[in-house]
């Protein structure tokens, strides 16, 4: 019902105010009046297992990017409540669609750390046939779409496949991750507009770092952060305690309730923060100080469910440092072996474009053999794949 003002009255949002809902406090403890969600041994023990699983896979490859075993790598430290957290609450057939982030989701959905090792060294077991940067993962049987670059594509795709979803009618929705920064595209806001108007089961989530690379949130909005813009798409919105892994579950358990069963869109804010730099080219002490950091490191995500699980008696000490010992035993040995596998062919890059090679494709790909045959020094691994269906004749052959 329209409601009718006779003197000019402005507003600027400040009428508004989200709270932040948590349960677990940092020493693990549920806060007065929280109520523990329905969450089973073997379930919060998976949870767990997969945060702990993407610390340890973290550390290692960047270990091993400093090395220059890796051209470039991205962690999840810090966050990995939020995206392990949200994953846990979905359907395991429901469609994720991350950022560059999120292998916390792959791992709690079973990825396997060979997986992981074959995309980030892009051999020729990588999924992606080495045509992508590392931690571009993907995998059609998790219900992960491949990760692509630009930033927040994803957004508007997600709700296009949901759309999908409703019309087929399969009980699933789509769950999109982004950062606070990709709340500043322009997909962000066709995304939200498009499933407001067509109703459509998407949860956008949203990881509020704090930083858009070295851009902090002060700097990137004036408003109280992301979540208030989702009253201007009418849309269902919750604000969640990013290092509270029960509470980011429980948001997401009940935003997927309303996604399916009333095909209506969702958004979450997870406040949290990156522990780690943006990523292997980023150095962070250039735009905020260690104090700051040690404020967050305070609020460890994982570090929070260890104690609550502690307390519950699910997890023991020696349980932790086993599954130390063993995760990095299994990175090492996984990644030695799949850095030794070989580049996959050379004739995979055209092999799946069409349905049948194009004449055009192939000329080019011949030119693409007589040059790397030319310069075999400058494309060593290219020239190992090569195959010898190209005669001599054509090697002294000039180029396009």
């Amino acid at each position: 019902m329209t409601q009718y003002v006779h003197q000019p009255e402005f507003m600027t949002g400040d009428e508004f105010s989200i709270p932040t809902f948590s349960l677990l406090n940092p020493e693990g403890e549920l806060h007065s009046g929280a109520d523990e969600p329905m969450l089973e041994r073997d379930h919060a023990r998976r949870i767990y297992q997969a945060m702990l699983a993407t610390r340890i896979l973290d550390e290692r490859m960047m270990a091993a990017q400093r090395q220059g075993r890796l051209s470039f790598y991205m962690q999840c430290t810090g966050e990995e409540a939020a995206v392990v957290g949200a994953t846990a609450a979905l359907n395991d057939a429901d469609m994720i669609m991350a950022q560059y982030r999120e292998q916390g989701a792959l791992m709690y959905r079973g990825f396997s750390i060979d997986e992981f090792m074959n995309q980030l060294f892009g051999n020729e077991l990588d999924y992606g046939k080495g045509r992508q940067m590392p931690i571009h993962y993907g995998s059609r049987k998790l219900h992960y779409m491949t990760i692509s670059s630009p930033l927040a594509t994803q957004i508007p795709q997600a709700t296009g496949y949901a759309y999908g979803q409703k019309l087929a009618g399969n009980g699933h929705c789509t769950l999109t991750f982004f950062g606070e920064g990709a709340a500043s595209e322009g997909d962000f806001h066709a995304a939200l507009n498009m499933a407001s108007v067509h109703q459509v089961p998407v949860i956008f989530f949203c990881r509020n770092n704090g930083y858009a690379i070295s851009t902090p949130a002060v700097e990137q909005f004036a408003a109280d952060g992301i979540a208030p813009r989702a009253f201007g798409y009418h849309m269902h919105v919750i604000r969640v305690d990013g290092n509270d892994v029960l509470a980011v579950y429980e948001a997401t358990r009940q935003a997927r309730k309303i996604a399916v069963e009333q095909n209506q869109p969702v958004l979450i804010e997870a406040m949290s923060y990156r522990l780690a730099a943006h990523s292997s080219s980023d150095d962070p002490s250039g735009y905020r100080s260690k104090d700051e950091e040690e404020v967050w490191r305070a609020k460890d995500p994982l570090l929070r469910l260890q104690k609550w699980l502690l307390k519950k008696q699910w997890w023991s000490e020696e349980e932790e440092t086993t599954q130390q010992e063993t995760l990095r035993r299994e990175v090492l040995e996984t990644m030695k072996r799949a850095e030794k596998r070989s580049s996959p062919p050379l004739e995979s890059l055209i092999s799946d474009v069409y349905a049948d090679v194009t004449p055009a494709l192939q000329r080019q790909f011949d030119q693409l053999k007589r040059h790397i045959r030319r310069y075999p020094d400058a494309y060593p691994r290219g020239a190992t794949s090569l195959d010898l269906d190209v005669g001599t004749e054509t090697d002294t052959q000039g180029e396009a």
